[in-house]
C-alpha cells in the first residue's frame, strides 16, 4: 500500500544554510493493507519527520514515496487533495489540534466544506452518527462542545474519526497516546485494532517499546535517522540482533 523507498531529509544549519543536518537517513520501508507498522526510536530519532514526509508536511531530500503503486513525492493541487482523501495523519497533542474558539461541529464541518460537499444534510447527518459511533462516542455528548469540555481521550478519538469521514486508507499515527491517561490509551490502542482488521494501514510511531509491541505487526528501528532493525514485532522483540535494539528492549522496566 505505502512504500518509502531509499527516503532522506536533511535540513538547513547556520547562516543561509551553509551546513546541514541529516535527519533520516535513506529508510525504506512498507505498510500493506490491514497491518500496524511500528516505527520506534528515541526523541530526535526521525520519526515524527517520517511521518511528516509521508503526509506531505515535509518535502523528501531524495528517495521517494509511493501509495498504491503512485509516487505522491511531488503531488500538488488537485492530485495532492485525493491524496489526502486516502491518508491522514493523528498527532501527539489532541488539545493542539482544535481552535478553542470553535465548537467540535465546526472542526467536523471543514472536512464536509472541503471534501464532502456533494452530500446532503441528512448524508450527512447519517455519516457523522456512524463514524462517531465507530469511534465510540455517543454524538450527543460532544456535537456543541467545545474543545476544553471534552477529554483528551474524546479529543483523540474525534481526530481519527475526521480522518474517517474521508475514504481513508492510511493513517500516520504520531505519538497519539502518549498524553492520555493509561485507561484511555487501550481505548485509543483497541480502536487501531479495529481499524487495522478493517482494513486499514497504520504506521504507528512511537518511543514506547510495550506499546508497539502490543498493537503492530511489524516494527522498524531507528537511530539517528536510519533504520538498524526491522522485521516482524515478535521477532524484533523476541530475538533482537542489533546491539541499540537490545539495548532499547534492556531499558524497559
Amino acid at each position: 500500500m505505502l512504500r518509502l523507498d531509499h527516503v532522506s531529509k536533511s535540513f538547513g544549519l547556520g547562516a543561509f544554510g551553509s551546513r546541514s543536518f541529516l535527519a533520516v537517513d535513506d529508510v525504506s520501508l512498507r505498510v500493506a493493507p490491514g497491518e500496524v507498522v511500528s516505527l520506534i526510536g528515541e526523541s530526535g530519532s526521525g520519526k515524527s519527520t517520517i511521518g511528516k514526509m509521508i503526509l506531505r508536511l515535509l518535502p523528501v531530500s531524495s528517495g521517494s514515496i509511493t501509495f498504491q503503486g503512485e509516487d505522491v513525492s511531488t503531488h500538488t493541487g488537485k492530485a495532492l487533495k485525493a491524496y489526502y482523501r486516502r491518508v491522514q495523519g493523528v498527532f501527539q497533542d489532541p488539545f493542539s489540534s482544535y481552535n478553542p474558539i470553535f465548537t467540535i461541529d465546526h472542526a467536523l464541518d471543514l472536512v464536509r466544506r472541503e471534501y464532502l460537499g456533494d452530500l446532503s444534510g441528512q448524508e450527512w447527518r447519517r455519516r457523522l452518527t456512524s463514524v462517531l459511533e465507530t469511534v465510540s462516542i455517543n454524538a450527543g455528548e460532544v456535537l456543541g462542545k467545545y474543545p476544553h469540555q471534552l477529554s483528551g481521550g474524546q479529543l483523540q478519538r474525534l481526530l481519527i474519526a475526521r480522518a474517517l469521514m474521508l475514504d481513508l486508507r492510511f493513517l500516520v499515527a504520531d505519538e497519539i497516546i502518549s498524553m492520555l491517561d493509561a485507561s484511555t490509551r487501550i481505548d485509543v490502542l483497541n480502536l487501531l485494532g479495529d481499524l487495522k482488521t478493517r482494513g486499514l494501514g497504520i504506521l504507528f510511531i512511537t518511543h514506547d517499546l510495550s506499546l508497539g509491541n502490543y498493537i503492530s505487526d511489524r516494527t522498524v528501528i531507528l537511530r539517528h535517522g536510519a533504520v538498524v532493525e526491522m522485521g516482524a514485532t515478535g521477532l524484533v522483540f523476541g530475538n533482537p540482533c542489533h546491539p541499540y535494539t537490545r539495548a532499547l528492549l534492556s531499558a524497559v522496566p
